[in-house]
């Protein structure tokens, strides 16, 4: 087995949201709208669908059907990572299968149920991941309140898999967990950000080398951009701009889902607001902060482009 480098992927890759209309079936041209949207506004690829698409909420036709429809809308401008995690291994792997016949450039996956610390588990699902001829492997290590999966175990899936070569990490705290995953794989673990986007110029400064968001790219673009040239200041100071929209949409990932709709309907991009999951309730006064930190977005927009 050859010596892996560093994943070369680098910038935004867009954890898409999922539209509905209003029968509640999958919004196709909602979604060539915000595909179009985000590779205007500097997005290097996208994650369809995971967790802020709703995806445990979509049947396997549904799934597959949005993997082929953001497949043919980028090829050729922008990279899809293909989400296969599901409740049942079978699905797991049909999709993974799938995604590599559609030319997806990776998939990502959770780890199966109660086996985010079992080496025996983890391996034997990964390979079969890796074994339904996937380019690259994304582990999704999501643990939402705790510490993730173990950076040994990490490590051993590495260096024994040969697609795996990166990883998305969402722990509580993000930040040691990026510098530990690095330091342990000598930097050659390609590790992605996603829920700690407030902790987005630490991660920067640990070296991450993508950022998942879902709204905001051309926000995030002007971050990365900054900090890339060494304009740490910049980067703060752009980056601080967009705080306020990160504090609301990340109490709770129902919010985040909630609160980009309302935006993406706001901009033209999606028709509908309606979820498919069973999200937390939302009430006037979210509604109330919702729009003024649309105004707020607008303002900001307006101001960029003087």
């Amino acid at each position: 087995m050859s010596v892996k480098e560093r994943y070369p992927l680098r910038g935004l890759v867009v954890s898409l949201n999922t539209p509905f209309d209003a029968h509640d079936r999958l919004d196709l041209s909602s979604v060539e709208r915000a595909v179009q949207m985000h590779l205007r506004e500097g997005a290097a690829g996208f994650l369809v669908p995971a967790q802020a698409g709703e995806v445990l909420a979509l049947t396997q036709s549904e799934r597959l059907l949005l993997v082929r429809t953001v497949r043919e809308l980028t090829r050729g401008r922008a990279v899809v990572i293909a989400g296969a995690t599901s409740a049942d291994p079978r699905e797991s792997l049909a999709m993974a299968g799938q995604a590599a016949a559609l030319g997806c450039e990776g998939v990502l996956c959770e780890p199966p149920s109660g086996s985010s610390s079992d080496l025996a588990r983890s391996l034997e699902f990964f390979g079969a991941i890796a074994s339904a001829g996937v380019p690259m492997l994304m582990i999704q290590d999501l643990d939402w309140g705790g510490a993730g999966m173990p950076v040994p175990l990490i490590v051993e899936l590495f260096d024994r898999i040969e697609p795996f070569r990166c990883l998305k990490v969402e722990v509580v705290p993000a930040g040691p967990k990026y510098t530990a995953v690095l330091e342990a794989t000598a930097g050659r673990l390609h590790v992605s950000g996603g829920w700690a986007a407030m902790q987005m110029i630490e991660a920067l400064d640990r070296g991450v080398d993508v950022f998942m968001n879902t709204a905001f790219t051309r926000f995030y673009r002007g971050v990365l951009d900054a900090h890339a040239a060494g304009n740490r200041e910049l980067a703060l100071k752009r980056f601080r701009q967009i705080l306020p929209l990160l504090a609301f949409g990340h109490q709770h990932l129902d919010m985040s889902i909630q609160f980009y709709k309302r935006l993406f309907l706001h901009l033209g991009v999606f028709s509908t607001t309606r979820c498919r999951k069973k999200c937390l309730p939302w009430d006037s006064y979210h509604e109330t902060i919702s729009q003024e930190l649309i105004a707020y977005l607008d303002s900001l927009v307006k101001h960029e482009m003087e």
